[in-house]
């Protein structure tokens, strides 16, 4: 029953991902790209003072990879930097298997935590967070999940 809700909150964020625009007056971009399945995007953010006013992606990939996306914009506006980098840190380690998801602080990204058992899926539903991370450390050339 919960596999199943999780399910449709993916698929939900695929079909129809959220903050999916360009945006012109971002403060800063990173590109990111999954060679292994061929997922691309773009990741937009607009700081002020440290915090994320606005975050957008653009891009191409399977359903994992666009809800993730999807899904962290929603999570990260209003976000401070190190609240942002936080998130990184507790989704990376629900993806990969190292620990449990705290719904505490994830909220509905706890969702991701099913793809620890399809390893070859981790890289898709990285692919936004470390596009994310180079934005946020002003890295500018593109971020490989290789």
């Amino acid at each position: 029953m919960v596999h199943d809700l999780y399910q449709e909150i993916i698929l939900d964020h695929s079909k129809r991902p959220r903050n999916c625009h360009s945006m012109d007056d971002a403060t800063r971009q990173a590109d990111g790209y999954n060679p292994l399945c061929g997922d691309k995007l773009k990741l937009y953010l607009k700081m002020e003072d440290d915090i994320v006013k606005d975050v957008s992606f653009v891009g191409s990939g399977c359903a994992i990879s666009k809800a993730s996306a999807s899904m962290m914009t929603q999570a990260l506006k209003g976000k401070r930097t190190e609240e942002a980098e936080g998130l990184f840190e507790e989704f990376h380690s629900i993806v990969t298997g190292k620990r449990a998801a705290n719904t505490q602080v994830l909220g509905k990204l706890a969702v991701f935590s099913g793809v620890s058992e399809f390893p070859v899926r981790v890289k898709c539903a990285t692919l936004a967070w470390h596009a994310l991370h180079a934005a946020l450390h002003g890295q500018e050339q593109p971020v490989s999940t290789e």
